[in-house]
C-alpha cells in the first residue's frame, strides 16, 4: 500500500521504486473511503496496516537517533530476525539506517572477521 496519508489529504505527493517485477492497482479515494465506511473487516485491516507503518516509522526514527553505524546495524538486525542483510541488500539497508554504503560495508566486514 502506498500513499496512505493521501486518503486524508487534499494534495499529497508520493512516489515508489520497484526493484523487480510488480503488479499495481489504483483505487480512487472515494472508493476506499466508501469501503472503510461499509466494511468493519476492511476497516480493521486498514487500521492494522496503519499501526504497522507507524511502528516501522518509529523504529526507523529510533535507529536514526543512534550514534554509531554498529548501533544502527544492531537495531536493524534485531528488527529483521537477527541476521545481517544479504549482499544485494546492503545499499538499501545503508539508506534505511542513514549511513553511507561504505560505512555499512566496513561494519559488516568487521563482524565477519
Amino acid at each position: 500500500m502506498l500513499a496512505e496519508a493521501s486518503l486524508y489529504s487534499g494534495t499529497y505527493h508520493c512516489d515508489a521504486v520497484a526493484f523487480g517485477a510488480a503488479d499495481t492497482c489504483v483505487y480512487t479515494k472515494a472508493s476506499l473511503k466508501k469501503l472503510l465506511a461499509k466494511s468493519s473487516q476492511f476497516s480493521n485491516i486498514w487500521a492494522n496496516h496503519l499501526a504497522q507503518e507507524l511502528q516501522k516509522s518509529r523504529l526507523r526514527s529510533e535507529i536514526l537517533s543512534l550514534r554509531t553505524v554498529a548501533e544502527r546495524l544492531d537495531a536493524w538486525t534485531a528488527w529483521n530476525g537477527g541476521s545481517l542483510p544479504r549482499k544485494g541488500e546492503w545499499k538499501l539497508v545503508a539508506n534505511q539506517i542513514g549511513v553511507s554504503p561504505e560505512a555499512l560495508y566496513r561494519e559488516i566486514a568487521k563482524r565477519r572477521e
